[in-house]
């Protein structure tokens, strides 16, 4: 990913600036080998994993080289890590790495100016030896850089997605969506955006891959990457990784990777939790209401790719589980994990089998992973509890932390609920029937609640 494949390698080395597509991948990619260097570079593409560029500017060569020999040398006290897997956006994290998620073990595995292809060559070798716990992948950019096409790019990673399955079917991939940049830098909205479409269908239906949706967190206006953020248009400073560290900490922690302590919290004097913390006892699926089967299929019918929104006939209850039937809702340390769906977008909710006509506060905290839809019924009526900064409808508040922990407090009076975030009101309220339910809604991304707990307002 370094600039110099442009101000120094690209004019002495013209020749070398696009590569014939090889066939298509065997089903385990190769070792990047020769019979002298085992960490070298193949001199040619033939009989290698993918299509499209392989960089081999002498810099690159010496870069892949060192990192990669290196790496070899560590492999016995890297066996279990969290690996990071990439270019110079993940090599340029460096010794922040571990600082970013404490009590994680992680190994970079970044190493700048990689393609998607490069990735395929040096997969078994530098990640699957390790038997990691995850990969946490981003890559792809720089194949645009050297004009592969979205096409292209997009089967490399369907083939990356299917080597790591080969390996080990149960082996959670974090797949975070190509960051933005720049037209200047080759990597215009439009390119990134076509790639990030074709990667998201490349995992659609696949329960390990979590897509993490990391261009929306960090594209401007204009679809480009933020100055404040990516000085160079290309490569985060500190704000930007610190960013990027934040929307990987609740998916790991869904992961088992982090947070596995159980939450302490207990409810005032005056609150009843609604959520145990330790399973789903109280919460169940409802049948579909009629209003929600005309919303769902007007949805569909109007748009071919609309989400699923399962219809349910009779009510289920999850007592004693840990999980609901299908998996989306989890109790995981303590927290509600609502997660990311295969699908990428799946309309579903989780009720409480208790209804509440009193009049009633409903405290609650939510962290969302970016552009995270999600949202809380009160009786039926949804307030929309989401990633506000990026999803709305809230996006001004002041006091809301992106991917963070966030304190929702409604209160219920004479049928109308009104709702702060943090202290500061929502704009708006609700006006509700004279009893009924409380849900949580899963739509995309990952929503995880805690400390769901309810009061009885006086003279109910």
């Amino acid at each position: 990913m370094l600039e110099i494949s442009r101000s120094l390698a690209r004019p002495l080395a013209a020749a070398m600036l696009l590569f014939a597509l090889a066939a298509a991948a065997p089903a385990a990619p190769q070792a990047a080998a020769t019979a002298q260097d085992p960490f070298a570079i193949p001199a040619t593409d033939d009989g290698l994993p993918g299509k499209g560029p392989i960089r081999r500017y002498d810099w690159f060569q010496k870069l892949w080289r060192e990192r990669r020999s290196q790496w070899a040398r560590e492999r016995a006290q890297d066996k279990g890590a969290v690996v990071f897997l990439g270019d110079s956006i993940t090599q340029g994290w460096g010794g922040g790495l571990g600082a970013a998620f404490p009590g994680v073990k992680v190994a970079n595995r970044g190493i700048s100016g990689d393609t998607t292809r490069g990735v395929l060559v040096r997969l078994q070798d530098d990640v699957l030896a390790l038997d990691p716990a995850a990969v946490v992948l981003l890559i792809g950019t720089n194949d645009l850089d050297e004009a592969a096409t979205p096409e292209t790019i997009g089967a490399n990673l369907e083939l990356i997605v299917k080597a790591i399955e080969a390996h080990d079917p149960k082996l959670p991939v974090v797949l975070c969506l190509v960051f933005p940049s720049s037209p200047e830098k080759n990597r215009p909205a439009d390119k990134i955006k076509a790639v990030n479409a074709l990667y998201l269908a490349a995992v659609k239906n696949d329960p390990r891959v979590v897509p993490l949706e990391t261009w929306t967190l960090f594209a401007d206006e204009s679809g480009n990457a933020k100055l404040s953020e990516f000085p160079d248009l290309l490569h985060p400073n500190e704000a930007g990784y610190a960013k990027w560290a934040a929307a990987l900490r609740p998916v790991l922690a869904t992961l088992g990777l982090s947070e596995t302590s159980a939450d302490p919290f207990a409810p005032e004097d005056g609150f009843e939790s609604l959520f145990n913390g330790k399973d789903l006892t109280g919460w169940g699926y409802r049948p579909t209401s009629e209003a929600d089967k005309a919303s769902a299929a007007r949805w569909q019918a109007a748009d071919k790719n609309a989400p699923p929104w399962p219809i349910l006939t009779e009510p289920v209850s999850f007592d004693g589980q840990r999980q609901s039937s299908d998996g989306r809702f989890r109790v995981i340390g303590g927290r509600l994990v609502v997660s990311t769906p295969p699908e990428y977008r799946k309309i579903q909710q989780l009720w409480t089998t208790r209804e509440f006509p009193e009049d009633f506060v409903l405290k609650l905290e939510f962290r969302a992973t970016p552009n995270a839809d999600s949202g809380v019924y009160l009786r039926g009526p949804q307030l929309q509890c989401r990633d506000y900064a990026l999803a709305g409808p809230f996006k001004n508040l002041k006091l809301y932390r992106p991917q963070d922990w966030n304190e929702l407090v409604v209160t219920v009076k004479g049928g109308v609920a009104r709702a702060t975030c943090n202290g500061e009101p929502l704009e708006g309220e609700l006006k509700l029937p004279e009893t009924g339910p409380i849900g949580v809604e899963g739509d995309r991304g990952q929503m995880e609640y805690r400390r769901i707990r309810i009061q009885r307002l006086p003279g109910n």
